[in-house]
């Protein structure tokens, strides 16, 4: 059972779906969830498994990812702060649903958060609102691959990490970490390492973006990386 000041206190509690309901009815669906933490690479579900959960990312970075007989990882969408992973309906997962920062969830048994969704009209209003969003991401994540250019590439996936960890609907967060590797990144685009790197490098020559750490990524000119990938 999640507390109810947790409840109250979560940084992504008017972005979830559980927005959608009155106080006394997320209290009721606090009541069959826990907070579980996610290192890095650890996964929440593996492709096959027993569907036995569902969540809701309070903070992180989770990829979903099929893995072919070759054992080669296609990253098939990725999930920000304040999404919701897990197949309802469904008793075995279909994808691997991994870590790729440390990660707190706000997790749920699948059959009993399936009973809140038949209770709740509201909350499956809410769910079908964000899976319509997360359709539309995993869309542009594959139009952003058939795109010509590498440069253009690179510059929509930073687009997209921006705008995952901002904290309005239509924002760029100015500052965030890179929820991929250089070789995540590299695979997820169909380049090469070496691309990716040189993409960054000149973004970052011409003073649109800004590289902080091993991670960190700021942004300094929005227009200029939506004209890119427009």
């Amino acid at each position: 059972m999640i507390p109810t000041d947790h409840c109250a206190a979560c940084s992504v509690r008017e972005q979830a779906v559980c927005a959608a309901l009155s106080e006394a009815e997320r209290s009721e669906l606090a009541r069959i969830g826990t907070h579980r933490t996610l290192h890095r690479g650890e996964a929440l579900v593996d492709a096959g498994d027993d569907n036995y959960a569902c969540a809701t990312l309070i903070s992180g970075a989770l990829k979903i990812a099929a893995i072919d007989a070759d054992g080669t990882e296609r990253i098939v969408a990725l999930v920000h702060p304040a999404g919701f992973v897990g197949e309802l309906f469904a008793p075995r997962a279909h994808h691997h649903v991994t870590a790729l920062t440390d990660s707190l969830l706000c997790l749920f048994p699948r059959m009993d958060y399936e009973r809140a969704v038949e209770r709740y009209p509201r909350l499956a209003t809410a769910l079908l609102r964000r899976s319509t969003a997360d359709l539309a991401e995993t869309r542009a994540l594959i139009d952003l691959i058939g795109r010509r250019t590498s440069l253009a590439r690179v510059a929509g996936l930073i687009l997209i990490f921006g705008r995952g960890a901002s904290n309005t609907p239509c924002g760029v967060a100015a500052r965030f970490d890179l929820p991929l590797t250089r070789g995540e990144m590299a695979a997820l685009l169909g380049l090469t390492i070496e691309t990716v790197s040189r993409q960054i490098g000149i973004l970052e020559r011409r003073g649109i973006i800004k590289r902080t750490g091993t991670r960190g990524m700021e942004v300094l000119d929005v227009p200029s990386l939506e004209e890119m990938v427009d």
